[in-house]
């Protein structure tokens, strides 16, 4: 079966800085793929230029066979992918439900005019997204709040609030930029849950950038690990954790060193 999202050697430069230098990797389908790194690996960056915030200087990025180089960004939701944001960008004065229907939108195909003046495929395209709202707010334990601003809500629970405005919009690729940031550790454990629910649930596919090392490690199939804008490594989770150059990346080479002494 072909993957679902393709890397293929992207090149990101700003100015004569090169911040992502060549990486290539691939997301299965259904699968959980985790993109780690030190701080300034170039992680964002190419999450960046995945879903259409940055052009690539050099590279293809391809999904579902398809080459989305540089697409706008505009257009990734409906192409099927969906995204959260390491800072929350939600409407903090609209409910949850609002929040989570705004997502809604970006799939529609009536157009504006057609919400405009409510025609039938407007409606119809509102009800079908009010049917997916019950089941996901349920999910994400979310229906209590249903009506409360977002700016109200503890911060782990406004994390929910942008995965299922993500959700929502019934995407083939899930892109999650630092989902564990600002979590306890008995949010970051209800997440490592949820995401693999989300997963089985939609049948999708994931792309986790994530710094909680063990979140990541316990949820994804593969694991992807950038240093300095390369890519040094690509497998298994356990594969990954045991590879010279993650050690050295985190640890220094001390650690590498007396890894290969005991």
């Amino acid at each position: 079966m072909s993957a679902l999202l393709k890397v293929g050697e992207v090149v990101m430069r700003f100015g004569g800085v090169t911040a992502v230098g060549g990486v290539s990797f691939e997301v299965g389908r259904r699968s959980i793929c985790g993109l780690i790194g030190p701080n300034g690996a170039g992680k964002t960056t190419l999450f960046n230029c995945i879903s259409g915030i940055y052009r690539p200087t050099a590279g293809r990025i391809a999904f579902e066979g398809q080459d989305i180089t540089g697409a706008p960004r505009h257009r990734m939701a409906g192409m099927g992918i969906g995204r959260t944001f390491q800072n929350l960008a939600l409407f903090r004065t609209l409910s949850v439900r609002d929040n989570v229907l705004a997502g809604a939108h970006s799939r529609g195909k009536s157009g504006f005019a057609a919400a405009a003046f409510r025609l039938a495929s407007a409606r119809r395209e509102e009800e079908e997204a009010e049917e997916r709202l019950r089941p996901l707010l349920s999910m994400l334990d979310l229906a209590g709040v249903a009506g409360v601003p977002v700016a109200a809500l503890p911060f782990g629970t406004q994390k929910r609030v942008e995965m299922a405005r993500a959700l929502i919009g019934e995407p083939k690729l899930l892109l999650l930029d630092e989902p564990a940031g600002g979590l306890n550790h008995s949010e970051v454990d209800g997440l490592a849950g949820l995401l693999l629910d989300i997963r089985e649930r939609f049948s999708l596919s994931i792309l986790l950038v994530e710094h909680h090392m063990n979140l990541v490690m316990r949820v994804s199939d593969k694991v992807v690990a950038l240093d300095f804008g390369k890519k040094i490594a690509d497998g298994t989770p356990a594969e990954v954790r045991a590879d010279p150059e993650v050690i050295r990346a985190y640890l220094g080479e001390e650690a590498v060193q007396h890894g290969r002494a005991a």
